[in-house]
Parts: structure tokens; C-alpha cells; sequence
């Protein structure tokens, strides 16, 4: 106990049971300055014993506000805008005091964020800039993890959302205002939010989060590749990967867009929604290999789903097909080899791994069909059955019928 005391005196640990003589006064006041109170209950450094005074400074044990918020007890009151970095940072750089709370939290947030685009403003006296609270909120911070954090996987589009889909806020930076409205139409936003995989990307996937920058033409199929690491494999050996460096165009962006990213699709090769016919006519040399690309995976597509048709009616009719269902599976993983090497541009690659999977449809379609052909066998065998019993069944009946009526009759002796 006295050494917890002697600890407390030297402020190496939070008092989390001490006087906090803010939080008494701010919760007997009204509206807004009562809100901090009520709020930092719910936040995380709180729950870890840190007080109003860690940030504001002042003397929590003072009796009467004049002393509680004495500058010359270190009070400095509501931070400046510009300073909030700094002042976050006294903690969160301090690897000595995060490994008391949390070993595994990184301390160098506060030097990426200097490397941000955020920061570089707010460096620059753009007070506008996003800064720690602007996130992570104020008084109710929340670890990162809990659901009701506004930097939650699941919250963080809207999050940044509040500045980058705010025309007025964001009029001074000449920077498109429709990243959340396209990114709520993409793949990504729906493996995050209406299946609820929270290792689907969000903004701070591709843009980082304290170190926030727009990736540059450069890096964009290295930031597509952090996730999709064989597509830009096949990418970088693809003949687009030089011609759309020399044009300075970002790579997978050109094909998939960068937030509106949908679910990529056969159609994306050729047809009215071709993404190809942005560069080449649909009769050029390279809009008929496109074309051809898309035959076979359509093609291939189109087999898979009529051998699981035919092997669900034999499964559903009691026929054994087990094996061959497990074979689509094959198959299947064919369908997407084929569609991923479509990045290489090669027909040959495409062509080579659609030809395993349309052998692979077709030998379980065979399979599928000798199970129906046997179990139309059984069904006529069984029928054929049937009628030889009912047909045994009526030739002993009329045969039965046949010695009662050849029986003589009997006649009945009278009685003496």
C-alpha cells in the first residue's frame, strides 16, 4: 500500500479511485458543460484511471474551481486545435507508459501523422485539417476494437466521411466529395457492412490511418496487391503494367475504378459494360482477345452450373454423387484461375486453365448422368418387379379359383 501511494505522489500510475474534483463540478452543471463528464465515464482512459487533469492539467484535489484550474498548478484548459497531436503524443509515443496498458499498441501514430496529409496541414496552421479528436473522438474515446468506436472497421467510412463527403468543408481543397457514396456501392463496402467481415478494406486500408496520403500512381497496385497480391504478380508481368506507367495511370484503378469497386464480372471483358472498350474498339486486335477471354470463362461458367444442376437432381433422387460433387469443387477453383488470369493478358493462360475446368464439368456431368441412368434402371426395374408380383399375385388367385370350382361338391348325409 505505501509503495501504490508513494506512486501515486510521483505520478507513475493514475489514480483511478483519487478525488477528481472536474468531474464532481462538471457533473452538477447543465447541458454542455456537464456533457464531458457524463462522456469520459464511457472513455477508455478513464477505465484506465486517467483523469481530466492528464490533458487540461489543473489539481483534481483542489475543493473550489479557482484552485482546480490554477495555471500555476499547470492548468492550461481546452487545448488548442493545433496542439492536440502533440499533447496525444506525450502518452501515446511514450513506450515505457503503453506497454503498462497495452504492449501490442504501436507508438509511432504521432510520426506518421506527421507524414500525413493531415498533419503537413495542420503543421502548416490549417486548423481545418483532421486532427486525433476529429476520429477518435473527445471526452468518449473508445478502444478501436469496441463497436461503438467511431474508428471501428465497421464505423470508419463514416467517420472519414464527415469531412470528405462535406462539400463546404472540403470546398477549399478542390477534392471530389462522392468517395463514400461510391465506396457504399463497391464489393468491399458489401463484405464489410452487410456481411459483417471486418477484414474487408475500408479508407484506412488503402489510404493508411495515421499516416493518411492518397497513394500516388505508383503505388496503387502495390496498395491493391497488400490484398490481391497474385493479381499484381500477373499484373506486373502484363504488357499494361508498362503502357499505363508511361501514361501515368494508376494500374488496377483503370479497370476497377478506385472506390466504386464492383464485383468483377465476365461482362467487364466484353459487351456493353466493358471496361476495355475505354481503350480499345470491340473489333481491334485486343478487343477480340478480350472477347475470346471472356467466351471461355463464360463457356466454362456455363458448364459448372449444368453438371451442379444434373448432380443436385441425382443427389435429391438418393444417388450417389459424392464424389463427383467434390470434383466441382475442382472445377470451381479452375473457373477462378481462369478469371484471375485475365490479368496476364494471355489467352494461352486463360484458355489452359478454363480447359481443366470444362474437363473437370464434364467428366461430373457424365458422372451425374450414369447416376440418373441407373436410377431410371432401378426405377423401370423396380416397376417391371411390381407388375411380375401383381401378375404372380392374380394367376394364383384365379388359380385358387380354378381348383374351388373344379371340387366336387359335397353332399351332406341326413341324420337318423
Amino acid at each position: 500500500m505505501t509503495r501504490l501511494l508513494l506512486c501515486l505522489a510521483l505520478g507513475l500510475v493514475p489514480a483511478a479511485h483519487a478525488k477528481d474534483s472536474c468531474v464532481e463540478c462538471h457533473s452538477a452543471l447543465a447541458a454542455e458543460l456537464q456533457k464531458p463528464a457524463l462522456l469520459f465515464s464511457k472513455d477508455v482512459h478513464s477505465q484506465h484511471g486517467f483523469s481530466c487533469v492528464d490533458c487540461h492539467g489543473g489539481d483534481r484535489n483542489a475543493d473550489d474551481p479557482s484552485g482546480a484550474m490554477d495555471p500555476a498548478r499547470g492548468y492550461k484548459g481546452k487545448p488548442a486545435r493545433k496542439t492536440v497531436p502533440q499533447l496525444c503524443a506525450r502518452c501515446h509515443s511514450d513506450v515505457a507508459l503503453m506497454r503498462r496498458y497495452n504492449p501490442r499498441e504501436r507508438v509511432d501514430q504521432y510520426a506518421e501523422y506527421q507524414t500525413s496529409v493531415h498533419g503537413k496541414r495542420i503543421a502548416e496552421g490549417d486548423e481545418a485539417a483532421a486532427t486525433c479528436i476529429d476520429c477518435h473522438s473527445v471526452h468518449d474515446i473508445r478502444a478501436v476494437k469496441d463497436p461503438l468506436s467511431p474508428v471501428h472497421p465497421l464505423h470508419l467510412p463514416e467517420t472519414c466521411a464527415r469531412c470528405h463527403a462535406d462539400a463546404v468543408h472540403m470546398a477549399k481543397y478542390k477534392i471530389p466529395t462522392n468517395q463514400f457514396a461510391e465506396y457504399r456501392q463497391s464489393v468491399h463496402w458489401e463484405a464489410l457492412a452487410k456481411r459483417g467481415d471486418l477484414s474487408a478494406p475500408s479508407c484506412a486500408s488503402c489510404h493508411g490511418n495515421h499516416g493518411a496520403t492518397p497513394p500516388q500512381v505508383s503505388s496503387v497496385a502495390a496498395v491493391c496487391g497488400s490484398c490481391h497480391a497474385l493479381m499484381e504478380t500477373l499484373y506486373d508481368k502484363s504488357t499494361h503494367h508498362d503502357v499505363f506507367a508511361s501514361m501515368n495511370l494508376g494500374g488496377c484503378v483503370v479497370c476497377h475504378g478506385n472506390h466504386d469497386v464492383k464485383m468483377p464480372a465476365t461482362a467487364m471483358l466484353a459487351g456493353p459494360a466493358s471496361v476495355c472498350k475505354q481503350c480499345h474498339d470491340a473489333d481491334s486486335a485486343e478487343g477480340q482477345t478480350a472477347a475470346g477471354m471472356a467466351a471461355q470463362i463464360t463457356k466454362l461458367e456455363a458448364s459448372l452450373k449444368s453438371s451442379d444442376a444434373i448432380l443436385d437432381v441425382a443427389a435429391r433422387s438418393g444417388m450417389e454423387v459424392s464424389e463427383a460433387v467434390l470434383k466441382q469443387r475442382d472445377g470451381r477453383e479452375a473457373l477462378v484461375k481462369a478469371q484471375v488470369a485475365v490479368h496476364t493478358l494471355d489467352p494461352a493462360a486463360v484458355q489452359q486453365a478454363a480447359g481443366i475446368g470444362l474437363a473437370i464439368a464434364a467428366e461430373t456431368r457424365h458422372a451425374g448422368e450414369s447416376a440418373l441412368k441407373e436410377r431410371d434402371f432401378r426405377r423401370f426395374g423396380l416397376i417391371f418387379a411390381l407388375i411380375a408380383i401383381a401378375l404372380t399375385i392374380a394367376g394364383l388367385w384365379l388359380l385358387v379359383r380354378t381348383i374351388e370350382r373344379a371340387r366336387p361338391p359335397v353332399v351332406e348325409t341326413g341324420r337318423r
